[in-house]
């Protein structure tokens, strides 16, 4: 099943995937994530109005989330060479998983225009991610049960500014510029995904591909990010975690590439779905 956040007749509704291009929307405005918080999933009724995808206009299935975005750093093992190689560092993958977070103020629709600001960033690169949403919050969830508390798979792009990467010697405000986590299209329930770890996933820019691997080679896996994360803190419905992305991110080519205003980057999934979002100027 698909379920999505989606603005229609002025307001933003749930929306949910019945049969080719026919969504559900909820007869009125609907938050996704209070469904989440109180255990349930929405089901359409008769008095939902039935609609073409073309009568929508899909935000992110989240467009709130509870908290911080949580992201893994460095988690396949091409994206960790080309990261460690572009730095100087000694070639070794992480022992632990690298986790940082992109604030909840990040989070941008799937087809969002996200601003570039030259006041804020010069350095703004692509990073295509599979995003996990968790459905079913807990603490201390072992590997074994992790699945059980997965709601679905969306698509991420993980935006970040290297700048302030770089400069500020940490993630966080790099990561969590305004508008820089597109997310989407939609939520695709675990139940329509027969291995979040055997799908393809790519990152164009202007139509050029600049990432393209599949989700087997991350270096922990998704039981394994989640028995981590809740061994430290409590996991709540509508939790977001970004599972890391290959190597091809711009900062690590020769020489160095980064996104410019008019640019276009499209970020995919394997029966997940497309972002496509465009760079464009700060409105004067």
């Amino acid at each position: 099943m698909r379920i999505a956040t989606a603005t229609y007749q002025g307001s933003p509704r749930i929306a949910v995937h019945e049969q080719g291009e026919r969504w559900a929307v909820s007869p009125a405005a609907g938050d996704l994530g209070a469904h989440l918080s109180a255990g349930s999933l929405p089901e359409p009724g008769r008095d939902w109005p039935r609609v073409e995808a073309e009568a929508l206009t899909f935000l992110a299935p989240l467009p709130r989330p509870p908290r911080n975005v949580m992201c893994l750093g460095l988690n396949y093992a091409d994206h960790a060479r080309e990261s460690q190689q572009t730095k100087g560092s000694e070639l070794a993958l992480p022992e632990a998983p690298v986790v940082f977070t992109k604030a909840a103020t990040s989070v941008a629709g799937p087809y969002a225009d996200v601003v570039l600001d030259p006041a804020v960033t010069e350095q703004l690169d692509w990073e295509v991610e599979l995003g996990v949403v968790i459905g079913r919050g807990g603490r201390h969830i072992s590997a074994a049960q992790a699945y059980e508390h997965v709601l679905g798979y969306t698509v991420i792009n993980d935006l970040s500014a290297r700048d302030l990467q770089f400069r500020h010697k940490q993630f966080f405000l790099g990561k969590s510029v305004d508008g820089t986590c597109p997310m989407g299209p939609w939520i695709t329930t675990a139940d329509a995904v027969a291995d979040p770890h055997d799908l393809a996933l790519s990152c164009r820019v202007n139509g050029t591909v600049k990432q393209q691997s599949r989700t087997a080679e991350m270096v922990f896996s998704i039981p394994q990010i989640i028995e981590t994360l809740s061994r430290v803190m409590t996991l709540v419905p509508g939790d977001i975690i970004a599972t890391g992305t290959p190597a091809g991110v711009g900062f690590a080519r020769t020489p160095p590439e980064y996104l410019s205003t008019g640019d276009t980057v499209a970020c995919e999934i394997e029966s997940l779905g497309t972002l496509e979002n465009r760079i464009v100027a700060p409105q004067p």
